[in-house]
Order: structure tokens, then sequence, then C-alpha cells
């Protein structure tokens, strides 16, 4: 199973610092996601950055980086409007098991977000779904487990057959951007991260 991590949602002094660390420290994949942000702001980010990480990153929004920095992919989060950008270079998030059953056919990977609720609630797809999506053939090695996910779901994640997880929140919360100088706690749990996934 293959270890994803996205950026936080906001930028903040360290993140550079933090982001070469995770590389040098083994991270495979970074989605750089900042929802809303400005591209000059993803491009001061990617230039902070040594290029040779580049081939490590996928970009969300802003598709134009991938070829202006040579990103290793571009990041759809908004299936419906831009459907057009899927290929099979082109990862993207589905929300719905109906739409995983689409999306896996024109898209190279599909990040299944999920609300891990013991039923399905309307805020996304619960345990027992998924259960069952794995049991139909739906979930496989193009399906990364996304969304509320933290260290407790990858035994889990592995045992339904996804290809991978992708962490955010579980990550970034290890490290106050107000507070905080030393990044050590986060680096440290990104590891432990990485050992159960792989």
């Amino acid at each position: 199973m293959k270890l994803v991590i996205l950026t936080s949602s906001t930028f903040f002094v360290e993140e550079d610092k933090i982001l070469v660390t995770l590389f040098e420290e083994g991270l495979e994949r970074l989605h750089l996601c900042k929802p809303g942000a400005s591209p000059i702001y993803m491009e001061r980010l990617l230039s902070l950055l040594p290029s040779n990480y580049y081939k490590k990153i996928f970009v969300h929004g802003h598709s134009y980086l991938k070829n202006e920095y040579g990103l290793g992919g571009v990041h759809v989060d908004d299936v419906i409007a831009d459907a057009a950008q899927l290929n099979s270079k082109v990862s993207c998030t589905c929300h719905s098991l109906g739409q995983l059953a689409t999306l896996k056919k024109q898209a190279g990977q599909v990040f299944l977000s999920s609300s891990f609720s013991n039923k399905a609630d309307g805020g996304g797809i619960g345990m027992a779904e998924l259960e069952q999506a794995s049991q139909q053939g739906l979930i496989d090695k193009r399906v990364f487990l996304a969304g509320a996910v933290n260290y407790d779901h990858i035994a889990w994640a592995k045992k339904l057959g996804f290809g991978g997880i992708a962490f955010q929140d579980e990550l970034w919360n290890q490290f106050d951007i107000h507070r905080h100088t030393d990044f050590k706690n986060l680096i440290d749990h990104f590891q432990k991260l990485r050992k159960a996934v792989g």
C-alpha cells in the first residue's frame, strides 16, 4: 500500500523545510492541496523546494503548474467541473461509490473520501459501505482511502484492498503553525505512518 501526504490547507513559515524533510525521510507522493490559493503562492512554495522532488508532487488546481515545474501529476477535486481533464495520468477525488465505479475507468488513481461512520448519514461513505464495495471488487490498487483517515484505519484499509491511503490532518495536527518551530513530532509521526503503511 502507498502513502500519500496532502499539504496543510494553509501556507505557513516552516512549510518548505518540513516538506523537504518529509521527502528526505522517504515521502514518495505529496499532494499540493491549498483550496482557493492564488497560483502565485503555490509557485512560491514550489520554488522553495529542490527541483529533484517535483516528480513526486501532484498539484490540486492550477494544472498548468504540472508542465511549468515538471510535476508528477494533477489531481482533480471537482470531477463535475473538470471532467475533461481526467485521464490515466490524472488522479481525482470522489465522494460516492457510484462515482467510484465511473471514475476508476477515467482516472489513473481515485481518492475515495469516507466519513468512517458506522452507517452512511450523508456525510460520506461509511465503513459498512466500504466493506461491501471491497467485496464487489470496486476497491483495488488504484483506489486510495482519503477523508477523515487516521493511523487506526491503516490495517483496515489494507484488509479491504486499497492501493494507498492519503493523510492530511492526521499529520499536520502534529505541528502548531502558530507556536511550534521544532517539527520533530511531525516527522516522527510521518515515520510511524510510513512504517504501518509499508
